[in-house]
């Protein structure tokens, strides 16, 4: 007997200029609130959407958030990632790092896969049963190695940015 066909593909989540993703796994449908109170929480000046897989009962795209184009956003990478209990989170008016550390402490949160401005690539593969993330690609290939102009511009940039004086 021949093992149940295996399909992989590629999935291109959109991230817009000024915006953020952040692309994770969690395991219960208490996630849509704890993410929201992690998220909400966090900076009072955040926008987010939020997009959660069911893997059972309805298996349905469950969703929040306080902007309605990112909430938007996040069902249609859901919808195209399409794994069970993978959750998406699009971001405006604050960073990644304003909110990981939150989100880390959710207890329904397995794992995050990224959380970048960069275009990411979802790698999936899909079985009989279901779908399932297997990596992300976060951004380009490098092309160099840092020189001193590349070290000052980024401690520029950080500087700029508030993140370091």
């Amino acid at each position: 007997m021949g093992s149940p066909p295996l399909k992989f593909e590629i999935i291109n989540v959109n991230v817009p200029d000024g915006s953020n993703v952040i692309i994770g796994r969690s395991h219960f449908i208490k996630s849509v609130e704890d993410i929201y109170e992690a998220l909400v929480t966090s900076s009072i000046s955040i926008k987010f959407g939020l997009a959660f897989v069911e893997a059972s009962g309805k298996r349905l795209i469950r969703r929040d958030g306080n902007d309605e184009e990112l909430i938007s956003m996040a069902v249609d990478a859901a919808k195209s990632i399409g794994a069970g209990h993978t959750f998406v989170i699009y971001l405006r008016n604050g960073w990644p790092i304003n909110v990981l550390n939150a989100l880390k402490n959710v207890q329904e949160v397995v794992t995050l896969y990224v959380a970048t401005a960069n275009p990411v690539q979802v790698i999936v593969a899909e079985t009989e049963q279901g779908r399932a993330i297997l990596g992300v690609v976060d951004g380009f290939v490098p092309i160099g190695v840092e020189g001193k102009d590349d070290e000052i511009e980024r401690i520029e940039f950080l500087k700029k940015i508030g993140y370091k004086r």
